[in-house]
């Protein structure tokens, strides 16, 4: 992405759009399905309720969500390249429910 003086930034290449990031992390089987969440308002970004999936999220970000039965709290580690395997994504985030184990992120 550009800045104001039309030169790459690279903060900007280290965040990531949050709908797309769940998707990436496998949160969710779909960017529309995790899109769907974020509008409705289930989602929260370092303990703020956020309603547009296109927030950015970066390393050291904090995110709270429903999938399924429980509540995920998560600390985001790297913005993700593309949707890879299970073991690829999971590299992007830290757990932070130390009673959960995760065999199957997705919903």
């Amino acid at each position: 992405m550009a800045g104001p003086s039309g030169k790459p930034d690279p903060a900007a290449a280290q965040r990531l759009r949050l709908d797309k990031w769940l998707w990436q992390a496998r949160f969710f089987k779909s960017r529309s399905t995790a899109a769907e969440v974020i509008a409705d308002g289930h989602v929260r970004v370092n303990g703020t309720r956020i309603s547009r999936p296109g927030r950015d999220v970066g390393a050291g970000d904090t995110l709270t969500f429903p999938q399924g039965n429980r509540i995920r709290v998560i600390r985001v580690l790297a913005p993700g390249v593309r949707r890879g395997p299970a073991t690829e994504a999971q590299e992007l985030y830290l757990d932070l429910d130390p009673g959960t184990s995760d065999p199957d992120p997705l919903e």
